[in-house]
């Protein structure tokens, strides 16, 4: 699977140009093609000699390997970069799951088998590698996925109480916490002691 698909005809792509700088050769593929191409400042050689008629696509991919090149086409652009501006991440999946995150690089058209998503030692870590472009779109789906999850509602939590169970006899209770008998208890009203009598004197 290659990203977003790029459609080219299988008829055979002629390049007839004997010496040209790679960036112009590239360029006037996209123009002949009817494709947006980005070309990176790093992408530097020169096409001497004749290109052998290949397909579009098999052009494509001589070129990237006959110049240590990468492309990767979003669905829009095909960008083209050197090989030595791959780029390598450690992302922190955070409340994603590594499952959920590359069903939705699936779904947006963006995983591409040639470039790596995989797990990484690690609590919630994925290792991300491959052209700017590619990494970019990782990096701005995970963001997303992230923000998502974040903005949902969360349920507030109530703060665990004891279970307690009070049981009545008579003047005394006997308190039931977790299971666990407390007490007993007298409710019984102390009695006042009686107020001695003053005997009154006769005069």
């Amino acid at each position: 699977m290659l990203g977003a698909p790029l459609s080219l005809p299988s008829a055979t792509y002629r390049y007839s140009v004997l010496d040209q700088e790679l960036p112009a050769a590239l360029q006037e593929f996209g123009n002949n093609l009817n494709i947006r191409v980005s070309i990176s400042g790093e992408v530097k050689g020169r096409i001497r000699g004749r290109m052998p008629d290949l397909a579009p696509r098999e052009f494509l991919d001589r070129l990237t390997n006959l110049y240590n090149l990468q492309w990767y086409y979003d669905g829009l652009v095909l960008y083209v970069s050197a090989a030595k501006e791959a780029q390598t991440r450690l992302l922190l999946l955070g409340p994603i799951s590594f499952e959920a995150f590359t069903a939705a690089l699936d779904a947006l058209n963006i995983s591409d088998e040639r470039y790596i998503i995989r797990p990484a030692p690690g609590d919630g870590l994925v290792l991300a590698s491959g052209p700017p472009r590619f990494i970019a779109l990782v990096d701005e789906t995970l963001n997303g996925l992230v923000a998502q999850a974040q903005a949902r509602p969360h349920a507030i939590e109530t703060p665990q109480r004891d279970s307690v169970l009070m049981l009545f006899r008579g003047s005394s209770a006997t308190i039931i916490r977790d299971g666990r008998p407390e007490g007993p208890y007298s409710f019984d009203t102390p009695r006042q002691e009686g107020v001695p009598a003053h005997a009154v004197g006769q005069r």
